[in-house]
């Protein structure tokens, strides 16, 4: 016999009850700098709204809209929200802010701009809506929360229902949850309500004083009174739907605004053929604690609670028993933010069935600490999100505290312009791709994290990118190429371009009888294939047996061939370059500290590595300088310890070599260079058939241009893997943008959309 009640309980501890998929809709209103409704146009920088997948408009010009790609978890789905809300900040006028309250500040009619978007029937849809609930209220904001139940999940449930038919049986599934929902809903109106009060003239009726929502009440943006739809069955919900369009109480389906609408097909009939996808929860405040507007707790909560829906039994008389939910969620949501539940909400089963989907199939702890935090909350309505917003309201008026709360998520998306928030772990130089592909609408998923591998498309067209710039525009054999230092200075010498000369030893013993013929001669000590300037020892004025074993050992550590190469004098610099073309160049300055006569250089270390700019595995845009091996055997090439005092204006190098990510400063010298330098490395990059690449020039003076016959410079590497963020966030000069230029080349097509 077919059922959906109590199947739940009759499963195995084993069913995978929390697999689900997620993905979250936030609307919010642009602010300008007069605390009012922002009266610009949607950014350009954020491309076509037409096209884009993650940022684009709502009902009003000022309302944007972010939408999250489908995750795997409720963390992935917060995690995509937070960089998506990054981006969006970032991309506003300079003196603009995302208002952080569902509830808008003071407004005018006329400041309410319909979308100007370029699809006709969107347009009119607009002005319809305009017509019939008037523009105010479409300027309140929140939150939609949608949830797949996974497939694992409903297979396994099928298996045991004794339904003849998968989407019969989804269907059914569904249509049990948005049931239960509905019957539920005051508890996360009583939870998640965050909008207490309207700022003058916003509702027709005067309230008398704050209450929970005025967004999830009667005074919210809801179908007028003569749109009634059942959920008794699917049918009876498509039929009604459908009734409503053709008679004209509605001017399309997805007009109907129900707190939870069954999801995944354009058209509700088509339902009945292929299925209910997922659920779209559509009640949700806006969380003005958290730059995000919903925090993980709340999802994770929300999660709980959907399980607890399905646990439950079915209504009996279920239009009857939604008309008695409806009325008590409405007036949860007209009381008083510090009122507790009315005594006829049904808590105690609600909370008794998540308890229940605890125990019984052993979810973690952290569930249970949430079932206790609502429990808390019911005990005392000022934990509530309500209850805690109505200690911000003065003068019956939030918004000082909007305007507050909204500047501070703005200066926290600023905080760290070179990351991207919810994925500061990786990789900087990806990070900043991340950020300019959502900018731009580039669709992205994340193949390995781990690995910073990464896939791209708009439309059909996919690209796959590894470390921000290694791209299938290079072939297989490049980058091995340049990773060995032997292979790249033979085919760079076959082609005519200056390189260090040297020797190369594949074991310690060769590489020590090798000693007497340099030992008076300044040279540097490299592993064979090494990047980031790893195990790497520079010695300008010749060197002890002593060091030079020592050094031997540091770049064996490394690799398990050694090169030993003449020290070539001048000054080194990064030339970033992009197929063909220079795009930045870069000078850096190895790992160093300025004495002042007081502090040891210990200190100094100390005191230098506290610029915010700096921090580890390439997660700044300037590395810690470390004291290790290295260091230590560089600063003893000085005369110093790690614990002597330096005297005042005595600069000591810690390093040779003047990588970035060993300590070094950078500075952008791409306007100075002289042409000739940025025509020589793109040529050089040419020879060894790089798309993306670093090339690294000694310049003994940059004032004497390059020519074919006096190159005046020396090539010490080419970079496969060359950072890019270090070329745009610079300690000095205006620094270059370079991921936007991957972008385009990899997609010209997004960089022509309309």
């Amino acid at each position: 016999m077919a059922r959906i009640d109590h199947i739940l309980q009759d499963s195995p501890r084993s069913l995978p009850v929390l697999q689900a998929t997620f993905g979250l809709e936030r609307e919010s209103l642009r602010i300008n700098a007069d605390h009012r409704l922002a009266q610009t146009p949607h950014p350009e920088c954020l491309g076509s709204r037409d096209f884009h997948p993650y940022i684009q408009t709502d009902y009003s010009e000022p309302q944007m809209e972010l939408i999250t790609p489908v995750a795997s978890s409720t963390k992935e789905a917060l995690r995509f929200l937070s960089a998506i809300t990054d981006v969006a900040q970032r991309s506003l006028e300079p003196t603009e802010y995302l208002w952080p309250l569902s509830m808008p500040p003071e407004l005018r009619e006329e400041e309410v701009e319909i979308a100007h978007l370029n699809d006709a029937f969107e347009y009119r849809y607009r002005e319809y809506l305009r017509d019939v609930y008037g523009k105010i209220l479409q300027s309140m904001s929140g939150i939609h929360y949608n949830m797949e139940l996974g497939r694992d999940l409903i297979e396994q449930l099928y298996a045991v229902s004794g339904y003849n038919s998968p989407i019969a049986f989804r269907n059914a599934l569904h249509l049990k949850l948005a049931q239960n929902f509905l019957r539920y809903q005051w508890l996360l109106t009583y939870l998640y309500g965050a909008s207490p009060i309207a700022e003058p003239g916003f509702l027709k009726e005067n309230k008398s004083g704050p209450v929970r929502s005025i967004r999830n009440s009667h005074l919210g943006y809801v179908n007028h009174e003569n749109i009634s739809v059942s959920y008794d069955s699917l049918q009876d919900y498509i039929e009604d739907i459908e009734g409503c369009v053709a008679d004209g109480r509605l001017i399309a389906e997805k007009e109907f605004y129900s707190p939870v609408r069954l999801r995944g097909s354009k058209h509700n009939r088509d339902y009945l053929t292929q299925g209910v996808t997922y659920l779209e929860f559509r009640c949700f405040d806006l969380n003005p604690y958290t730059p995000t507007g919903i925090d993980q707790k709340t999802l994770d909560t929300v999660h709980l609670f959907s399980l607890a829906l399905l646990w439950l039994d079915s209504s009996e008389q279920v239009d009857r028993e939604l008309a008695q939910a409806k009325e008590l969620n409405n007036r949860v949501a007209l009381s008083h933010p510090l009122e507790k539940l009315p005594k006829e909400a049904p808590l105690d089963d609600l909370l008794t069935a998540m308890l229940a989907v605890i125990t019984h199939f052993q979810l973690p702890s952290y569930y249970q600490e949430l079932l206790e935090e609502i429990r808390r909350q019911a005990d005392n309505p000022a934990l509530t999100l309500a209850g805690r917003l109505h200690q911000e309201i003065t003068q019956n008026s939030l918004a000082a505290f909007g305007r507050t709360k909204g500047q501070e998520h703005h200066a926290y998306a600023w905080e760290a312009p070179y990351a991207l928030k919810g994925y500061e772990n990786m990789e900087l130089s990806t990070q900043m791709l991340l950020f300019d592909a959502i900018q731009q609408g580039i669709h992205f998923e994340i193949l390995d994290e781990a690995d910073q591998f990464l896939k791209l498309w708009h439309g059909s067209h996919y690209e796959y990118v590894k470390n921000g710039n290694m791209t299938a525009k290079d072939n297989y054999v490049v980058p091995l190429a340049m990773a060995n230092k032997t292979v790249t200075k033979k085919i760079l010498q076959e082609a005519g371009f200056p390189v260090p000369g040297g020797a190369e030893f594949s074991d310690k013993e060769t590489a020590l009888r090798h000693y007497s013929r340099i030992k008076q001669k300044p040279i540097v000590v490299k592993p064979k294939s090494t990047n980031f300037g790893l195990g790497i020892s520079i010695f300008k004025e010749g060197l002890s047996l002593e060091a030079y074993e020592k050094a031997l050992d540091i770049a064996l550590a490394e690799d398990s061939a050694v090169l030993v190469e003449d020290y070539i004098e001048g000054t080194e610099y990064r030339f970033f370059i992009l197929d063909g073309q220079c795009e930045a160049v870069l000078l850096r300055v190895a790992a160093n500290i300025t004495g002042d006569g007081r502090h040891t250089v210990r200190q100094l270390i100390d005191r230098k590595n506290a610029n915010p700019l700096r921090g580890r595995d390439h997660r700044s845009p300037l590395e810690i300088i470390q004291l290790g091996e290295v260091e230590k055997l560089m600063l003893e090439q000085e005369g110093y310890q790690p614990d002597d005092i330096l005297p005042q204006g005595q600069t000591v190098y810690l390093r040779r070599n003047s990588n970035i990510s060993t300590g070094g400063d950078s500075i952008d010298c791409t306007e100075s260079m002289d042409p000739s330098y940025k025509a020589l490395a793109a040529d050089m990059a040419k020879a060894m058939g790089a798309w993306a690449c670093g090339v690294d020039l000694i310049i003994p003076d940059k004032e004497k241009p390059a020519t074919a016959e006096e190159p005046n410079c020396t090539c010490i590497e080419l970079n496969f893997n060359p950072s890019m963020y270090m070329h745009t966030y610079c300690q000095e000069g205006p620094g270059q943008a370079i991921t936007p230029k991957i972008l385009a080349k990899l997609f010209p097509e997004a960089a022509k959309q309309p």
